[in-house]
């Protein structure tokens, strides 16, 4: 049996990612060998970018090289935090397996227990997403937002070497996921903390594997790691973050849920800088999850 390459950025988040495709992958097709290789993007190299003032880099920033090497068949499939892929795939290029998700909220990394109305007056906080500045500036307005770039466990050692930063933001999947795979975060000073009033990026806390459109053996061998429920649900999303013309840092958040066979999208959208946020909510039968989308839409640009 041929070897199936799977294609992964070198982060630990990405590394432990794509190890639980792989044994996912190993459990649904005993005797299958799967192999990762791990492929540099844009978004690893430039660490200088800021991701709250996205430019000409924003589009792909961290799934357009592992996408160039699908397409050329260096890699049998791609894994991906869903949140990071474009809403457009590449021509010849689809979504295999989108595994079913993890818990898609944001948590506070803080120095000082009681989440953030614990926070000391003008405390400064590290993200670079301008989903979360916004969330953030929206709950507590005196707080002082720094942009922060590195893996996860790189933000939290810089986090406890400065002696100006009192928290960053994570994501709540992110550290799960670390913890799991037996990666060391230097967490034992810090309090970790959830945000339940940011609603997370499109996508946020599901692993998308891609994959070629015709590539019949590697389609079918993901079909057994694909969740239907968590697919409907971050298809609404995305689809609100296509209908408003955004990439991926667009200052968006967007929830969908899964209940008796409906389906409830929400959405609040930091799309102008002089006024409140946008919100919309909608409900409709799960399988018609376009139609979700289509009213959350209506509902923010009317």
């Amino acid at each position: 049996m041929k070897p199936l390459i799977l294609g992964t950025r070198g982060s630990d988040l990405a590394l432990a990612q794509t190890r639980l495709v792989a044994a996912r992958l190993r459990t649904a097709h005993p005797g299958l060998v799967v192999e990762e290789r791990i492929i540099r993007t844009t978004g690893d190299a430039r660490l200088d970018v800021s991701l709250s003032e996205p430019g000409a880099l924003d589009k792909g920033l961290f799934t357009k090289e592992l996408e160039e090497a699908l397409s050329r068949g260096e890699i049998d499939a791609a894994v991906h935090s869903l949140k990071d892929l474009p809403v457009e795939a590449p021509a010849g290029l689809t979504l295999g397996a989108i595994l079913e998700r993890e818990n898609p909220g944001d948590v506070l990394v803080s120095k000082f227990a009681g989440g953030i109305d614990a926070l000391p007056p003008g405390a400064a906080v590290a993200t670079s997403s301008l989903r979360r500045k916004c969330f953030l500036l929206r709950s507590r307005p005196d707080l002082e937002v720094h942009d922060i770039r590195g893996n996860v466990p790189t933000r939290i050692r810089k986090l406890i070497a400065s002696g100006s930063l009192s928290a960053l933001v994570l994501a709540r999947a992110g550290l799960r996921r670390l913890q799991a795979a037996g990666v060391a975060l230097e967490l034992d000073a810090l309090a970790v903390s959830p945000l339940d009033f940011m609603l997370p990026a499109p996508g946020q806390g599901a692993i998308a594997v891609e994959c070629r459109s015709h590539d019949g053996p590697a389609l079918d061998a993901l079909r057994p790691l694909h969740h239907a429920a968590t697919a409907l649900c971050v298809h609404a999303e995305r689809a609100v973050l296509a209908g408003l013309g955004g990439g991926c840092h667009l200052p968006l958040g967007a929830l969908a849920l899964v209940e008796d066979e409906f389906l409830f999208l929400r959405a609040v959208w930091f799309g102008r800088p002089d006024s409140a946020p946008l919100e919309a909510e909608f409900r409709s039968p799960a399988a018609k999850w376009r139609d979700a989308a289509s009213g959350v839409i209506a509902r923010l640009i009317a």
